[in-house]
């Protein structure tokens, strides 16, 4: 019975990893996103919370999902400062 729970032990550590990684992901997403389009009050607001969050998610929770959050956080920053490219298909017979 003890080999039964271990397993089920590693598999939550797991899915609470991957799960952490995904609320990152969206939650810096969100916020970016948001960030854009918001007047300066408002993206205080996001930043001040977002930031909010980072510190309860270390104080609260184990360094393993923290590091994952901040991985996913991290993914969708990166991602929001990418620079798109545009594709100029023009035609060149114009």
């Amino acid at each position: 019975m003890g080999t039964f729970t271990e397993v089920l032990s590693v598999i939550g550590f797991v899915i609470r990893a991957l799960g952490f990684v995904v609320l990152g992901f969206a939650v810096g997403r969100f916020t970016m996103d948001a960030y854009k389009k918001a007047a300066w009050q408002v993206q205080a607001v996001l930043a001040v919370g977002f930031f909010g969050l980072l510190v309860g998610l270390t104080n609260y929770s184990s360094p393993g999902s923290m590091g994952m959050f901040a991985l996913g956080a991290g993914a969708a920053l990166l991602m929001s400062f990418a620079v798109k490219k545009e594709e100029n298909s023009e035609d060149p017979k114009k």
